[in-house]
């Protein structure tokens, strides 16, 4: 025997729904309207110029490279719409991104971060002025922290420790003979002359402080530290970026001290990983340190004590938030084949976006009037219904908007808006397809509430299979389509999602509690359902 349908515990749902999106959409101190795309409210328009650090050709392929990169780190923002196009080709092109909304700056100066991580052993180092003494202090856990500089390191995560870069003694410039180090130090790995480069260069000056160069991982390199305290020789890289498996940024479990990036090496990584740290460990100061280096810049440089064996490092220090999620953004998208610099940085206005969508939203308006007047013309009392779903299905679509603009950055722009303009012919067509099916159940002689019943079982196999279709092609577009298309994707599924809890929620629960009524069951022609209007002879109705 069928469950009983209880119409008034749908309709407790649908209402509980309501008021749990209103509560959580309108929370005080929130933002309590849509985040707008690039073409409704403005933007920030950035302009980039490639790059070699050698000078040589840039191919389409490293071109083409790159927009993907910087493509999936903005859109790892959330659902931002940034379109991301090159002009021009080789040396002389041009990538042009542009960001709805206020841009901050630091995704601005992660645009031109190439993100080339490196694992260098450090060969010798300058710690310039003289610094406090201060012994690092390591924790219980298995991470290691330090109280000598408030410089990011490296702790490893799992099973071992690692502890930071001792703050060191007062120390002249290190003189380097290239002869003494191991492995000894080619004149084509880094330069005959390096010995006085190195002492010569100025970190506070230096462009190296700039990031955003390209680092050759086989070669020696001269690089200064992030705040430019001191200044290393680094031999090649043990390990390089694409031995990070991930990348994520968050607190530490304990709950004490600051923003981190936790980092999961590869299986062939996690070997690379243990053997240099394993060398690192028997080797005398400063040998026995490793530089992380980003973009050519030391991040931090701690020293290894023991082996790491875990596979897995935290890179921590003094982030903020900010910082350590654009951090981990980098290293998980992977590093740019080619450097970058920041040609320009514009404000959009939005005043074109904004007579676009004032033409748009009376196209719509004016649809939907037809619409309305087709309905309450054509299934009367049944109309009203479908009308007041439409308006339930509108105020759950517009909280989410709220809600997912604050939750994953989405923006509404004007491909959005078609898309839910779209999925009101969807949801229409819900309405239709059930009433429709009452009507027949009518003709055939039923009686209403029986042909309610039977209707929505007949109904509901439609509705979903049309929904379903309609996700599918949403999913399909979103994850095959860039910019503003896969805006209109992502609103056409969220919105034909909301269709099925609407349908299935709402205007069933209604229909079934007005059909228990006298006044629809008494045949009016306004309930939309009169059995003379539907052709129903007499004795097919005594037959019932």
């Amino acid at each position: 025997m069928a469950k009983h349908y209880r119409p008034g515990r749908s309709l407790l749902t649908m209402a509980l729904v309501l008021v749990g999106l209103a509560v959580w959409a309108f929370l005080p101190g929130q933002n309590h309207a849509p985040k707008l795309g690039l073409d409704l409210r403005g933007g920030t328009q950035v302009i980039l110029s490639p790059k070699t650090g050698d000078g040589t050709s840039i191919t389409q392929d490293q071109l083409n490279q790159t927009v993907s990169i910087i493509r999936q780190r903005v859109d790892g923002f959330g659902v931002a719409e940034a379109q991301v196009t090159v002009q021009g080709s080789g040396n002389g092109a041009k990538i042009i991104v542009t960001i709805p909304g206020q841009t901050s700056r630091t995704i601005v100066d992660q645009l031109k971060t190439t993100a080339q991580l490196n694992f260098r052993p450090v060969v010798a180092v300058d710690y310039g002025s003289p610094q406090p003494t201060a012994s690092p202090t390591p924790s219980a856990s298995t991470s290691a922290t330090g109280t000598a500089s408030p410089v990011p390191s490296v702790s490893p995560s799992v099973s071992a420790s690692a502890s930071p870069t001792p703050t060191p003694t007062p120390s002249p410039t290190v003189s380097v003979d290239p002869a003494l180090l191991v492995p000894p130090i080619q004149a084509a790995d880094i330069g005959g002359d390096f010995p006085d480069r190195f002492a010569a260069l100025d970190c506070s000056t230096s462009k190296i402080m700039d990031g955003g160069v390209v680092d050759d991982p086989t070669k020696y390199l001269i690089s200064c530290e992030k705040d430019g305290a001191y200044k290393y020789v680094l031999a090649p890289a043990d390990l390089v970026g694409t031995d990070v498996q991930s990348a994520t940024a968050g607190l530490p479990q304990q709950g004490a001290g600051g923003w981190q990036v936790d980092l999961q090496m590869t299986t062939e990584g996690a070997k690379k990983f243990a053997t240099s740290t394993q060398t690192l460990s028997a080797a005398q100061s400063p040998q026995n340190q490793f530089a992380i280096v980003l973009d050519g810049v030391v991040i931090s440089a701690p020293a290894v004590n023991e082996p790491i064996l875990g596979g897995s490092a935290v890179i921590t220090g003094s982030f903020s938030a900010d910082e350590a999620k654009a951090l981990a953004q980098v290293l998980k998208y992977g590093a740019l084949p080619i450097g970058l610099d920041v040609d320009e940085v514009q404000q959009i206005s939005p005043t074109l976006g904004n007579d676009q969508l004032r033409a748009g939203l009376i196209a719509g308006g004016f649809g939907l009037l037809l619409v309305v007047l087709y309905l309450l013309l054509y299934y009367r009392a049944l109309g009203i219904v479908a009308v007041f779903s439409l308006v339930i299905a509108a105020a759950i679509t517009y909280l989410m908007f709220i809600i997912l603009g604050r939750g994953i950055g989405f923006t509404l722009t004007l491909a959005g808006i078609a898309g839910a303009i779209v999925a009101i012919g969807i949801t229409a067509d819900s309405f239709i397809i059930y009433f429709e099916r009452i009507r027949d159940e009518i003709r055939d002689g039923k009686r209403l509430r029986t042909s309610v019943d039977t209707g929505w079982t007949r109904a509901r196999r439609t509705i979903l299979a049309a929904d379903f279709v309609s996700i599918l092609a949403a999913t399909v577009l979103y994850f095959l389509s860039v910019g503003s298309v896969r805006g209109f994707a992502f609103t056409l599924g969220l919105t034909t999602l909301v269709d099925v809890l609407v349908a299935f929620m709402f205007t069933r629960a209604v229909v079934t509690r007005i059909a228990n009524s006298k006044w629809m069951n008494a045949g009016s022609a306004m309930t939309g359902v009169s059995p003379e209007r539907l052709g129903v002879t007499k004795s097919a109705e005594v037959a019932q």
